[in-house]
């Protein structure tokens, strides 16, 4: 209430009650339900945000498993049973949807990056995989920093992109997109070293979103990010995470005991066919090029304002 009456004493008014994630919201109103061709007594569950039901989707409803969300921004989140607070205020502290807590890392330049930097050079997304497959791990010395829209993770609202440690020898489309593409996964490692510093260790990440659909990326998140990664089966995991836990409420509507952890070992699979382990001789060049990452970033801080 302190909050609410502090942006306008009348907005408490206006807001709905709170309610936890398990109870329905209500019921879907006659009129709409007859327009949208659905029968009565339709239960409206509480639903939840994209990245909550993204966690769902992925099986991500108990301590020790990891998910990364890859769109046009990125994210990367686990479900704990307590708040994970960060005194730098780079991590989300988020309520889950599932009753417990979902610190949650966002950068706002992933899929983006690599969208942009391939229609400049005219390529479709098998071009582009195949461009960076053909560069070495470092692209050659070249390095970008993604922050084309500004960034949230690190926190640099006026932040530019940085292009660094360009030659004659580095700077073709390939290298290029291989610098991207290392680029928007080294500024979700950001996020990750961040997590692992609150005491959230991943063993695995489990990917969903666009991104995740090109092999050649899967296996550099596992080398820059040192553990295993593996996409669903389900590509979208905020709709199905949405379906689950629509499922779970209206089974408890209706005197049932359904276990939201019991609905995603039903509906939730891996394709183990997409598993991507790390490369230790890759995995110790990103070490070192993620340490360099992060100064380049520091020195460049000052001139975004």
């Amino acid at each position: 209430k302190p909050v609410l009456d502090a942006i306008d004493r009348k907005l408490a008014s206006c807001v709905p009650p709170l309610s936890e994630s398990h109870e329905a919201a209500g019921m879907l109103r006659p009129a709409l339900a007859k327009k949208l061709g659905l029968p009565e007594g339709v239960v409206v569950s509480a639903g939840g945000g994209d990245n909550m039901m993204g966690a769902i989707g992925t099986g991500n409803v108990k301590p020790g498993v990891v998910s990364a969300s890859l769109g046009t921004s990125g994210t990367i989140f686990a479900f704990c049973k307590k708040p994970v607070v960060d005194p730098r205020g780079e991590i989300a502290a988020f309520c889950s949807s599932t009753g417990g807590w979902l610190p949650l890392v966002c950068t706002m330049n992933v899929t983006l990056v690599t969208e942009h930097f391939a229609a400049l050079f005219g390529m479709d997304h098998a071009a582009m995989n195949a461009a960076v497959e053909s560069i070495e791990a470092g692209a050659g010395g070249l390095m970008l920093l993604p922050y084309l829209d500004g960034e949230r993770t690190p926190n640099l609202p006026r932040g530019n992109g940085v292009l660094f440690g360009a030659t004659r020898a580095n700077t073709s489309p390939a290298h290029i997109m291989r610098a991207a593409m290392e680029g928007a996964t080294l500024g979700l490692n950001h996020g990750l070293r961040r997590l692992d510093v609150l005491g959230v260790k991943p063993k695995e990440i489990r990917l969903t979103g666009g991104g995740a659909r090109s092999g050649v990326w899967r296996q550099l998140m596992a080398d820059i990010f040192g553990v295993p990664v593996v996409k669903m089966v389900q590509d979208e995991g905020a709709a199905l995470g949405a379906a689950i836990q629509a499922a779970w409420c209206d089974g408890l509507r209706n005197g049932g005991k359904p276990s939201l952890q019991d609905l995603c070992a039903r509906t939730v699979e891996i394709d183990a066919t997409t598993r991507r382990e790390p490369d230790a001789r890759r995995r110790k060049a990103y070490r070192e090029i993620q340490e360099k990452f992060e100064a380049l970033t520091g020195a460049v801080r000052p001139f975004f304002s």
